[in-house]
């Protein structure tokens, strides 16, 4: 992403992106919704795709803290996509080999 550009997202979903766990917690603590989705991907498949992106673009471990985040916020694996018709968040980690979205 662009510095500077949000493409249209939430906050929530820019905090995803930036992987700004401070904001994302507050904005859950202040009633956004964990299942929130922005272009058919709900935070958890957000996070999961940029955690991901950020391991693979720089070969350090796999950080997974915003996926653990969503989680003990309540945020369900087994929802799925694109208002329920695309794939569950913890096929989308396993797919993608993310150990901690994958259950």
């Amino acid at each position: 992403m662009e510095h500077g550009l949000d493409h249209g997202m939430s906050p929530a979903h820019l905090a995803v992106e930036m992987e700004d766990a401070e904001k994302l917690q507050a904005l859950l603590d202040g009633g956004v919704d964990v299942h929130e989705e922005h272009h058919g991907l709900t935070l958890l498949h957000h996070a999961i795709e940029v955690e991901v992106d950020g391991h693979v673009q720089t070969g350090d471990w796999l950080h997974v803290d915003m996926t653990a985040l969503l989680l003990v916020n309540g945020a369900d694996p087994r929802r799925r996509s694109h208002g329920g018709t695309g794939v569950s968040a913890e096929h989308f980690a396993f797919v993608n080999r993310h150990w901690l979205g994958a259950g």
